[in-house]
């Protein structure tokens, strides 16, 4: 059973930092033949995509609201992504969600959801 497990939410001031990351396990496939993912959601909001990182983290593509806070990164010995986050103002607190799709002949048109976790800012 393919499991995301997203932890490091949290609140935070604004101008704060978190890390947020993701275990997975349960891939059929080896954690490297897929794409991860970090979307956020706040109330009323559609799920919108924040970072992205390839198989072996070569290509990143970050979210024009990044502007350069956050980055993104993967352990694949570890089956780990990460989020690291920093400047946060209030319009990023959302519930932030790990995803991660395959990109491989084997892989491909598969994806993965975690449940998310909270972030909060305060001004």
């Amino acid at each position: 059973q393919v499991q995301l497990v997203e932890s490091g939410g949290g609140s935070v001031h604004a101008g704060g930092s978190l890390t947020l990351s993701c275990r997975v396990s349960g891939f059929t496939y080896l954690f490297n033949d897929y794409y991860m993912d970090w979307y956020r959601q706040s109330p009323g909001r559609d799920r919108e995509l924040v970072a992205e990182i390839s198989n072996l983290g070569g290509t990143i593509k970050y979210a024009g609201f990044v502007k350069g806070r956050f980055t993104i990164s993967r352990d694949n010995s570890k089956a780990t992504v990460s989020l690291q986050m920093n400047s946060l103002e209030p319009e990023d607190a959302a519930v932030y969600y790990c995803h991660g799709r395959g990109t491989t002949t084997l892989t491909s048109g598969s994806e993965f959801w975690g449940k998310g976790t909270l972030v909060t800012v305060s001004a």
